[in-house]
């Protein structure tokens, strides 16, 4: 595990998360540019995930990806959209990222 590999996961984990607000402001895919913008940054973030697979294994990456993907998505989500999570939700974040930190350890 390298730090150049972290940077693509957190990089990726940040255009996911782009990607992801994209999506929503789509309407379904309603609103064809924001839905192929979407589509588009997905792409990226799985060619940049690929590149931090190098070195990482694809267990761990995948992991600290879909952890930061979803605190990023809930946080933008919030200031964005005002989109609000119930305290169970914010408790399921917690735990998912706990359970990512344990497993880049072992």
């Amino acid at each position: 595990m390298t730090l150049v590999s972290l940077l693509f996961v957190g990089a990726s984990a940040s255009v996911d998360i782009l990607a992801n607000l994209m999506a929503a402001k789509s309407r379904g895919f309603t609103r064809l540019k924001w839905g192929l913008g979407a589509i588009l940054l997905v792409w990226l973030a799985f060619a940049m995930l690929g590149q931090a697979v190098k070195t990482i294994d694809i267990a761990i990456a995948y992991a600290m990806w879909g952890a930061i993907g979803v605190l990023g998505t809930a946080i933008m989500g919030r200031l964005i959209y005002g989109s609000r999570l119930r305290p169970i939700g914010w408790f399921g974040i917690a735990s998912v990222s706990m359970a990512v930190i344990v497993l880049s350890t072992a």
